[in-house]
């Protein structure tokens, strides 16, 4: 095995590098990466925007276009196509989104070079039966894909599915009842398009169009209700432009909640003229990184960024999902949205602050009182069938909207730590459920697939090391590593080490270092982190710990070479739209290798205690 000192001075190393990521106000914000889908979506909003307006175009908006064209003429990719990174595989959702773009902007006819292989990926990829292929029954992202196309005289109207905006002034408590086509977090898009639908082709039925008629004014509310102050839905250039195109292709260029679209669309712009697929994750990057920094047995209270974790905390009933107060979004930023993901992330870090000498007067109290009332919401948040969802109890008709085993391992996670310091009667059977529904959400194989994450080289797209270290690290932290479930993954898991050493990764991987070495920074380092709290059966296995060594040798190698903040596209933004965040090899790195360093220095400490009891006899 190698030596706890090596791993000691590697996690250092990845810690200080963390740490020097930080921003001035003490919290981490990281960077998200540049998209070439919401570079194409903010063209083509800019584009209808400044087509429809009756009042003098801005030059500045016509040099956003320009730009933002450049991008996208720069970044296509060998095959015709254009991947959501530029470390992605082509798609056929962004190619079409990128042609839809260019063609709005009058760039296809002065670029044939560039759209006539473009047009061939699309038809080799099956066309708009290929594009309903990928996304199944879900229209969140398939029907505002043909949007755009037919508002680029692409395709014609008849394409479109029409969405019930009418159905957005009911109540958001009765969102669930009524099966809407789209998930829960595309409202927005629901009205934005539905009308645009509406409006470009009445449905024949006299009684829908009715219905649908006398609702546009009030549906139209509800999008001023849900637009944040920043004006981005979401913070999510893609969601926010797909409501700015639509609106402005029906006469509602003027209107307030466009022009504060397209605010945000100005104000998200990068250097280089294209857009990242969101603002920032600093919430979920900050608890991330404090809970890596915890795992190590680092003290967190050290980082004055309490106050700030705390302020991001929703304290009122959210206007996007209707969520009661208690939860926590992935940003500080006004278009964020509670969800069962970072509100765990936020509760584990909320517990390791508990545990810090050097806490503030009073601080102590307050992030109690915060945690109790993150734990009801996440309690409160728990689906019928033991899992919990992203945004929204209860919805369940679209793959987005379901209970998710990478949520719902993150939510006993919490729930368990916050037990242990203020119990909670509801939390035990909240916990037994959850881990009924893992068990029945188990692959055969003995993996669980995450919800929000994937692994563009898995058949599927699947990220089964993802998924199964993050239910593992569950299993383990409430003491049933050693359950047949958990035994089954465990073994699973080992069994996908790569001959270099390390866990997923790919082809693409492999390619972009120009090397043998298949394996991805971020899968290697959530296998290790998972295999070093493995229960105590597999320190006797000399199999496990030959793993263990590999990986951590892999790890390590990259951390002495400075290769460990190499990135790849893991993260799920929409429904299978591609996102890669610079912080997550780091981070995912320091939680390994301070975890790992922490068992083998407590199995050293153990060891010459024991050594010492027997020479006292």
């Amino acid at each position: 095995m190698l030596e706890s000192a090596t791993i000691r001075t590697c996690y250092e190393r990845a810690k200080q590098q963390l740490l020097d990521q930080r921003v001035p106000q003490g919290h981490w914000v990281g960077e998200l990466s540049t998209s070439a889908l919401s570079t194409a979506t903010a063209v083509s909003a800019l584009a209808l925007a400044t087509r429809h307006t009756s009042e003098e175009v801005d030059p500045a908006d016509r040099l956003l276009i320009t730009r933002g064209v450049a991008y996208l003429l720069d970044h296509q990719n060998k095959d015709g196509g254009w991947g959501d990174t530029e470390l992605s595989h082509s798609n056929i959702a962004t190619t079409m989104l990128c042609v839809a773009a260019l063609t709005l902007t009058g760039d296809a006819d002065r670029h044939p070079s560039v759209l006539g292989p473009a047009r061939e990926y699309i038809k080799r990829q099956g066309g708009i039966p290929g594009l309903r292929r990928r996304y199944g029954k879900d229209k969140t992202f398939a029907v505002p894909i043909l949007t755009n196309y037919a508002l680029a005289g692409l395709v014609p109207w008849r394409e479109v599915a029409p969405l019930p905006f009418e159905l957005a002034v009911l109540p958001q408590k009765f969102y669930k009842f009524v099966k809407l086509p789209v998930v829960s977090y595309a409202i927005p898009a629901l009205v934005a398009i539905g009308q645009a639908k509406f409006y470009h082709t009445p449905p024949w039925n006299p009684i829908t169009r009715v219905i649908r008629g006398l609702t546009q004014g009030k549906s139209l509310k509800v999008l001023e209700r849900m637009q944040p102050e920043s004006g981005g839905y979401l913070e999510a250039v893609p969601l926010t432009s797909f409501v700015v195109m639509s609106l402005a292709s029906i006469g509602h260029a003027e209107d307030q909640v466009t022009q504060e679209g397209l605010r945000f669309i100005r104000d998200s712009v990068r250097p280089d003229g294209s857009w990242p697929i969101d603002t920032n994750l600093a919430t979920w990057n900050t608890t991330l990184s404090l809970n890596a920094l915890a795992a190590a047995g680092d003290d967190v209270g050290e980082h004055d960024i309490l106050d700030w974790l705390l302020s991001c905390q929703f304290r009122e009933v959210h206007p996007f999902t209707g969520a009661d107060p208690g939860g926590w979004g992935w940003t500080d930023l006004p278009g964020s949205v509670p969800d069962a993901d970072d509100t765990p992330g936020a509760l584990l870090a909320l517990a390791a602050f508990d545990e810090s000498p050097n806490l503030k007067p009073g601080q102590q109290a307050n992030l109690r009182e915060a945690a109790a009332l993150g734990v009801e919401w996440l309690l409160n948040l728990q689906n019928s069938d033991g899992g919990w969802p992203t945004f929204c109890k209860g919805w369940g008709t679209q793959p987005f909207d379901r209970s998710g085993a990478d949520l719902t391992a993150h939510a006993i996670r919490a729930l368990h730590r916050w037990h242990a310091i203020q119990p909670n009667p509801r939390m035990p059977a909240a916990i037994e459920r959850g881990f009924a529904y893992l068990a029945r959400q188990q692959q055969p194989s003995g993996a669980w697939l995450p919800l929000w994450f994937g692994n563009q080289d898995q058949e599927g797209e699947d990220n089964p090391i993802y998924g199964t270290a993050k239910v593992l690290l569950a299993y383990a932290e409430t003491g049933n590593g050693a359950k047949p479930a958990a035994t089954k993954a465990w073994q699973y898991l080992i069994a996908q080490q790569n001959p270099d050493g390390g866990f997923g990764g790919g082809d693409s991987v492999a390619l972009r270092r120009n090397s043998a070495e298949l394996s991805g920074i971020e899968e290697t380092a959530l296998a290790l982190e998972c295999l070093a709290v493995c229960p105590d059966f597999a320190e006797e296995d000399s199999v496990y710990e030959e793993v263990i060594d590999r990986a951590a040798r892999f790890l390590c190698r990259q951390v002495e070479t400075n290769s460990h903040g190499e990135t790849s596209p893991i993260g799920f933004y929409f429904s299978k739209l591609w996102y890669y965040e610079t912080l997550y090899p780091q981070v995912f790195t320091v939680a390994a290798l301070g975890r790992l360093a922490r068992r083998l220095e407590e199995a050293e400490r153990s060891k010459q205690e024991s050594v010492y009891a027997e020479s006292k006899f």
